[in-house]
């Protein structure tokens, strides 16, 4: 039997005005809030209390937006989109050809000489934490 979880108001207060949540303006307000957002999700996410999580998905959808109004997402050929993933990850073929299933298919992918197949697309979502769609 499973026990619900109560949403208390007054500990969501406190941590509202702990984390001090803004329309990110800034790369330093960005780098503040991805930090508290780190610091809660990496402590273990099944233990996070009902006001920890809509913290959190207040954060995310606040950081969502900066990232839309200052980093959009080209319309790029789904390699191009792998690519730049990686860079910014800086990631090489090595670190990524397992969810491929061989090399040389990680290197066709990469060079765009093979689609990237739902299955690998759906791989490389969970890797990325992105939409799988990206790739296809």
């Amino acid at each position: 039997m499973s026990t619900l979880s109560i949403f208390d108001e007054q500990k969501y207060a406190r941590l509202l005005s702990k984390a001090l949540p803004v329309k990110i303006r800034t790369e330093a307000e960005y780098d503040r809030l991805n930090a508290i957002i780190r610091e809660l999700v990496d402590r273990d996410e099944e233990g996070l209390s009902p006001e920890e999580e809509r913290l959190v998905d207040l954060l995310s959808d606040l950081i969502q937006q900066y990232d839309e109004e200052h980093y959009p997402i080209k319309d790029l050929p789904p390699h191009q989109m792998l690519r730049s993933l990686m860079d910014d990850n800086d990631l090489d073929h090595k670190d990524i050809w397992q969810l491929f299933g061989s090399q040389d298919v990680a290197s066709e992918v990469l060079n765009g000489r093979r689609a990237i197949s739902r299955e690998q697309a759906k791989k490389l979502g969970d890797f990325f934490k992105i939409d799988p769609g990206v790739f296809l």
